[in-house]
Parts: structure tokens; sequence; C-alpha cells
């Protein structure tokens, strides 16, 4: 396993996984989200974005749409994407970032602390009240320094060994019979009989 930039090709398969599971997509932009892949497989397992908000108040940085497909939860996939984009995060010259969820505990393992609404800045408060509402739940806000991530060894070792617990089907194979073709008894131009 290893987590990458997405690429433009990937932008049709996130977009259907954050509807699917029903994350924040937001100003989508791919080029904002890293992919975790299986490197025997070519798999995708997870995903994850960092969003950059510029603001005259100061920027702040949101780490966002964190999924990870069923059959590959509880192997550290999303643990190492969460550990990538704080290192974009940091490259992008943020000593801290913010995340907005229904899923404390989640993020809670890897060092982000909660934070209370009226604690926040005033731009960061609005983006949590935005997103609640986008999403219609009562999120949380969390913050961690990104020198304060701690990955839990169980997650770094699961990661290395990583294996999907269900049969890949990736659903984009094209068959004659999604062009309305029998393909037992169609014939082809060029079909030599052999």
């Amino acid at each position: 396993m290893y987590v990458r930039d997405a690429k433009n090709r990937d932008e049709v398969w996130l977009l259907d996984h954050i509807e699917a599971m029903g994350l924040d997509d937001e100003a989508f932009r791919s080029r904002d989200y890293v992919i975790a892949v299986d490197e025997e497989t070519n798999d995708r397992a997870g995903f994850g974005r960092i969003r950059i908000h510029k603001h005259d108040e100061g920027d702040f940085c949101e780490l966002t749409g964190i999924g990870v497909l069923d059959g590959w939860r509880g192997q550290g996939v999303g643990a190492h994407v969460v550990e990538r984009l704080l290192s974009e995060a940091s490259d992008n010259g943020f000593e801290t970032v913010y995340s907005f969820t229904d899923q404390p505990n989640y993020l809670g393992q890897f060092g982000f602390r909660p934070v209370e609404s009226t604690d926040l800045p005033e731009h960061v408060a609005a983006r949590l009240a935005r997103k609640s509402d986008a999403l219609d739940g009562d999120l949380v806000a969390l913050r961690i320094g990104v020198d304060d991530f701690e990955m839990p060894d169980r997650l770094r070792e699961a990661f290395k060994y990583a294996a999907s617990e269900t049969p890949a089907t990736t659903g984009d194979e094209e068959r004659p019979e999604d062009f309305g073709i029998d393909p037992d008894s169609a014939t082809y131009k060029y079909d030599t009989g052999n």
C-alpha cells in the first residue's frame, strides 16, 4: 500500500465515492486529494483532502473528505491518508490543521483535540457552521499541530499488509451487453471466422 496525490483521471472515482459516503464536496478539486492505493492490484482503497481557506483574518487549513472503502477499513488506510495530508499541510506552511467531523474519536487517536466553537477564530467558526448546515449534522471542531500527529503502531503495521476483504469489482468494465450487443450471436466487420 502507498498514498499518492490524486490525478485528473481519479476525479470521477473520487466524486462517486464522496457522494456515496455523503462527504463534503464543496469547492471540489481533485488535485487537493490524496489516494491510498494497493501497489499489487492498483485498487484504490481510501482518500482525503486538505482545503486551504484564504481569509484577510488569516489563512487556515482544513482536513476534510476522508473516506475508506468497505473492505479496507481497520487496516490503517485512513491513518496513512491523514498522515500524508498533514505532511502536505506542513509543506504549505501550516503549523495547525482543523477538521470538522461527526466522528471525533477517529481523529482523536492521532492527536486531534476538540475545540469549542467559541474558542475558534471567527472565520474558522463560520466554516464549521456552513459545513454543519450543508451536512445536516452536529459537527465537532478538532485541531492538531502538524508535528503532534501520532500513528498508532497497530495501524502502521496493518497498512504494510492491507488487503481488501471484499472481492475487487470496479464496476468500470464494459461488457457487450452494456451496448445492446448479444456476444453469442454478434458478428464483427473484421471477423475471420477463426
